[in-house]
């Protein structure tokens, strides 16, 4: 940790200083010391490694994440670097996804577009009517969609636009659809098969499993946060300072100045700070980034923990995370957050005293022990939708009741509460032609602006992205190789990437064609 003593430090001198210890910033000292660099710095605001992938712990016992998070992967040395940092089989907890969407009172499985079997029959002719209809315009359509809105409704109709799509992207994103562009998509949105979901309904099936994380994996102990406190591990421990924020940036000089009075001099800089926030701090200003950077949408993100006494309920099995697009409820999803690992609540000898009843009655019970379950939820907020923090909790509560996660008997034994400002960089219709100019400029001033909301591109903004943005970012910065996850979502994210190892150096050849260099990741 840098000191936070207020007498002047001796300046400090790297080659590159990456700002931020998160996935990206991690994956950038990973790979610099992979190569053996001897010259590279990480500063981080918070106490600890991680990020906006941290975990928090309340004084009941109660683990829960800064956010839904999960671990699938699309990169051979993401996969490498946490298997090093979690090397033992029993560090980790292996999933099949279960999910399902709350609609029409009922559990439809996901994705909900290829499910409208599970419908009441009303909606489902509505569902198949409405697809019916974009199915015969698809041929005579012309021309991109405009925006994410128009694209819903080419895929998949009017009908399943309302009863779904509509109400959970804007419960998500905190922004009408028709403010989104559609380019983000990619793998992450599943077009609907009109045949499939005929027959379905037809035979009254359930389609299987869909997208990247259908199967993923969780440790077994400390939560999401705890997998990158091991990663940091793996790194010199002083190259790492915690407790440090940058408050300017001398880009005439290349020097970094911090919160206890120190300053940093670089050759390169590699900031995972919002991008926004990033400019305000360069000097000698730059208004004219400062103004297109206010062009960038963001949503804050809500997390709500309940912990529960007593056994999960037979209703609840071994869902992994749950899907509410309609207003019985402030949140827009749901994880059962003690089914992807024992630790994640405290043994059941625990004695935990009731704080109260999940529809706010008190309790007269004393202490006792478990078995415990928890759900966390997550609620976004923007100017588009407000929301008040001071009643959040207990229409969370309310929300939980009416849609049949909890019972209003139910024993909650621990709360948790936190906001984050920044929760999704959303994908909207102005964004790229933002970047197009933001990122190039600080490019020219030897700064690489990275990460879920350095770079602003939620399509690779999941952990595994973020932190071979990092990778790839310091090859860039060494080498000149190409961002292609940055630059090429959709092609990193169609493949398993293994270009890259940990147990080489350099780049092994992708097959895609270059002559400047000879890989691609």
């Amino acid at each position: 940790m840098m000191s936070t003593s207020e007498n002047h430090r001796p300046a400090s001198e790297v080659d590159v200083l990456i700002v931020g210890a998160g996935p990206t910033g991690l994956g950038a000292a990973k790979r610099l010391n992979q190569l053996g660099s001897q010259s590279w710095l990480v500063a981080d605001s918070f106490e600890t490694p991680g990020g906006l992938a941290s975990t928090d712990v309340t004084k009941q016992g109660f683990l829960f994440d800064v956010g839904g998070h999960v671990i699938f992967s699309h990169y051979l040395y993401f996969d490498e670097v946490l298997d090093e940092a979690l090397p033992q089989a029993d560090d980790w907890r292996h999933h099949q996804r279960v999910s399902y969407v709350r609609s029409c009172q009922t559990w439809v499985p996901y994705p909900y577009q290829n499910n409208i079997s599970m419908l009441p029959k009303e909606e489902q002719v509505v569902a198949l009517s409405g697809m019916v209809d974009a199915y015969v315009a698809s041929k005579i359509g012309a021309g991109k969609p405009k925006n994410f809105d128009e694209w819903i409704v080419r895929n998949m109709g009017e009908g399943i636009a309302n009863l779904f799509m509509r109400p959970y992207n804007f419960k998500v994103w905190a922004v009408p659809t028709t403010m989104m562009q559609c380019e983000w998509l990619g793998e992450r949105v599943a077009a609907p098969d009109l045949k499939l979901s005929l027959g379905n309904v037809i035979h009254s099936k359930v389609a299987g499993n869909w997208g990247p994380n259908a199967t993923f994996r969780f440790p077994a102990k400390d939560g999401t946060g705890g997998i990158w406190k091991a990663v940091a591990k793996t790194l010199p421990q002083d190259r790492i300072h915690t407790s440090t924020t940058i408050t300017r940036i001398d880009t005439a000089r290349q020097q970094a100045h911090t919160s206890d009075g120190s300053v940093v001099t670089y050759k390169s800089l590699l900031s995972t700070m919002p991008v926004d926030k990033l400019v305000g701090l360069l000097d000698p200003p730059r208004p004219d980034l400062v103004a297109r950077a206010k062009n960038l949408f963001f949503s804050k993100t809500h997390v709500i923990g309940v912990g529960i006494r007593g056994e999960r309920p037979a209703s609840i099995g071994d869902k992994c995370w749950l899907y509410f697009p309609e207003d019985d409820a402030p949140f827009y999803r749901a994880t059962i957050f003690s089914n992807y690992a024992e630790a994640n609540v405290p043994a059941q000898a625990v004695k935990i005293p009731t704080l109260h009843r999940a529809d706010g009655s008190p309790s007269t019970g004393t202490d006792e022990g478990g078995p415990y379950w928890s759900l966390m939820f997550e609620v976004a907020e923007s100017s588009h939708k407000p929301v008040n923090s001071e009643t959040l909790v207990q229409e969370t509560l309310k929300g939980a009741i009416s849609t049949a996660l909890l019972q209003p008997s139910d024993e909650i034994v621990s709360i948790y509460y936190r906001s984050f400002e920044y929760g999704y960089p959303t994908p909207t219709l102005e964004r790229n032609a933002q970047l197009d100019v933001l990122l190039p400029a600080l490019k020219e001033l030897n700064i690489w602006s990275r990460g879920r909301f350095g770079s602003w591109k939620y399509e690779v903004a999941n952990q595994d992205h973020s932190f071979m943005i990092g990778v790839e970012a310091v090859d860039n910065i060494l080498i000149g190789a190409p961002e292609m996850t940055l630059e090429n979502p959709n092609w990193v994210n169609s493949r398993q990437n293994k270009e890259r190892s940990l147990g080489r150096a350099g780049l092994a050849s992708s097959g895609k064609k270059s002559s400047a260099v000879s890989a691609r990741s």
